[in-house]
């Protein structure tokens, strides 16, 4: 106790030079708190609007399907096994049936994914409700990022084409319902939403699906032939690497403000114990151990990391709180980023990230404040009292 009353003593009697560090120190603190809890808000934010809009609780994909392989498209659709049917008519999942096809907005032709799905599920986010209509005309929804490259808008018409499981040609106009916002660009780019029932139709494939996504209470069947389940730790892995990687980039900006902050504190030790060698003569002849006088000088040096933590906190927690409530706006260009997010990224700053940062920053500072300290080791009193370190 006596100890820790000196060195805070001696830490608020270096006046000027304790609180030049001690804000570097809360700089870094703030700076890389802040940082960690944009990149925590992006990946919150992305794969929640992910999940609600294409993967649910889960994917069933029919053996042939690949998303990243456009030719397996075709073959990739089969009849929906009655396990999975249930799952559909209970409302715990949702089919759609996924197929090449081209249309022509303006006189040009595009390649799209025409993707029928049932106006009435609720499983997604997709306003396929809008889907409903009582004319005979073949409905279709699309996203604003869509309309916006073809050139089109609510009420138009636009041919598409397809060719059915026999191989033939096929084409109807499709009159555009309704242009949707949406965050998650996998339901918006290049693709046309149709009734499940009139694709299936048209196509000459009753009641096949190519995928089928289940809610998230539902329990995942055994084994379902045809079908391979695909969780959500899978459909969300390329998303995780993608955060994991930002981190990683961000990670070097954190060593850098974290590299200032400990030289500062290196630095100041070193000064401190050159100052006062003749302060450690004097404590060691009156009984102190060499171990006694280091951990005085590294404990002063741990008091940095503590006001740091203090003086952090009076400015950074509203600025956290403004943060995580207003968000920040992003610019318009984002939606061609590739990434799913929205106008506005809000940060996340969880309690683990906050006591997290601020141990890892206090150990940190408290191994640099002893590193200093090992030449006293080695001292003797009467070398101190006369002014010499070695």
């Amino acid at each position: 106790m006596l100890t820790l009353k000196l060195a805070a003593r001696n830490i608020l009697s270096a006046g000027l030079r304790t609180w030049l560090n001690v804000a570097a120190l809360s700089f870094a603190f703030v700076s890389i708190i802040f940082l960690q809890g944009l990149y925590e808000g992006l990946n919150d934010q992305v794969e929640r609007s992910t999940v609600d809009a294409l993967f649910g609780g889960g994917q069933y994909w029919q053996n042939a399907y690949g998303p990243f392989d456009p030719l397996s498209l075709e073959d990739a659709h089969a009849p929906i096994p009655p396990p999975l049917r249930k799952l559909v008519s209970d409302t715990s999942a949702t089919s759609i049936l996924i197929r090449p096809a081209t249309f022509y907005p303006h006189g040009r032709f595009r390649s799209i994914l025409l993707k029928g799905i049932d106006p009435g599920q609720t499983i997604l986010s997709v306003p396929s409700h809008l889907l409903r209509t009582g004319h005979d005309e073949l409905p279709g929804l699309i996203g604003a990022r869509m309309a916006k490259g073809a050139g089109l808008k609510k009420g138009d018409v636009v041919t598409v084409r397809w060719r059915d499981t026999h191989g033939t040609y096929d084409a109807r106009d499709v009159s555009i319902v309704e242009v949707f916002r949406t965050s998650v660009q996998d339901i918006d780019n290049e693709q046309v939403w149709i009734p499940l029932d009139r694709l299936q139709e048209l196509t000459h494939l009753p009641d096949q699906a190519t995928i089928v996504v289940v809610n998230r209470s539902a329990v995942p069947l055994n084994e379902v032939p045809g079908w391979e389940f695909k969780d959500l730790g899978f459909l969300l892995r390329d998303l995780h690497s993608l955060v994991r990687m930002k981190s990683v980039q961000g990670s070097i900006m954190y060593l850098f403000l974290l590299f200032l902050a400990m030289l500062a504190i290196f630095d100041t030790q070193i000064l401190s114990i050159w100052r006062r060698r003749k302060e450690i003569g004097t404590l060691m002849a009156l009984g102190m151990t060499r171990g006694g006088v280091i951990e005085l000088f590294t404990m002063e040096g741990a008091f940095h990391s503590v006001l740091a933590a203090i003086l952090g906190s009076c400015y950074g927690i509203p600025l956290f709180a403004y943060a995580a409530s207003l968000g920040f706006e992003l610019p318009a260009g984002t939606d061609n980023f590739g990434v799913t997010i929205g106008q506005r990224l809000f940060p996340v700053y969880s309690p683990a990230l906050i006591i997290g940062t601020t141990l890892l920053v206090c150990v940190v500072t408290t191994i640099v404040s002893f590193l200093p300290t090992r030449t006293i080791a080695k001292l003797k009193p009467v070398d101190a009292l006369r002014g010499k370190l070695v």
